[in-house]
């Protein structure tokens, strides 16, 4: 069976209020590239919304915390979709490091009310790759527009073979990047 190509992504925080933000070239090629993107919150304009569903042979997606009523009406909070025979989630926010394990696996672990192998999750901007103690993994790919307490900027990439999540890779954007909307 051939590989699905993912290209995980959140926290982009485009807005019209930041002209000048745009989102990095390299992504942009990723997008256009990839099987499955999976974009955990944080857009913050409609029109990225609507370049990500232009663009993206098959898109998986939530809100989040900074994003309004307009992207709100029209993604959802907890995304639940089958990805290459996984049950694959993405929502914004998981909580705080300390404890996020345990709290992930009572909602998305075999126990929980939303059972999934894989969950992409954003809002801190920071990194994240571990397995919960139930089996789900849990990527958080950082965000390509704001480092914040980051070195650089990042976002993940990853291939499902034969129901498997493989090749699980974080990229990082060199500062001064080319970027472009």
């Amino acid at each position: 069976m051939t590989a699905l190509r993912l290209l995980l992504t959140t926290d982009t925080h485009l807005t019209p209020r930041y002209p000048n933000r745009e989102l990095p070239a390299e992504l942009w090629e990723r997008i256009d590239a990839a099987d499955v993107v999976v974009h955990a919150g944080d857009w913050m304009d409609p029109a990225l919304l609507d370049a990500f569903e232009e663009r993206a042979a098959r898109l998986v997606a939530c809100w989040g915390n900074n994003d309004g009523d307009d992207l709100r009406a029209r993604l959802p909070e907890t995304a639940v979709e089958e990805v290459g025979g996984l049950r694959v989630a993405v929502t914004h926010e998981t909580g705080a490091a300390d404890g996020r394990e345990r709290r992930c696996d009572a909602r998305f672990g075999p126990g929980g009310d939303t059972p999934v192998d894989v969950l992409v999750f954003g809002h801190s901007h920071i990194p994240w790759d571990s397995t919960t103690p139930g089996g789900v993994r849990l990527l958080n790919p950082g965000s390509p527009t704001e480092r914040r307490r980051e070195p650089v900027c990042t976002y993940m990439s990853a291939e499902i073979r034969d129901g498997v999540l493989t090749e699980v890779r974080r990229h990082e954007l060199p500062p001064g990047a080319p970027r472009r909307r």
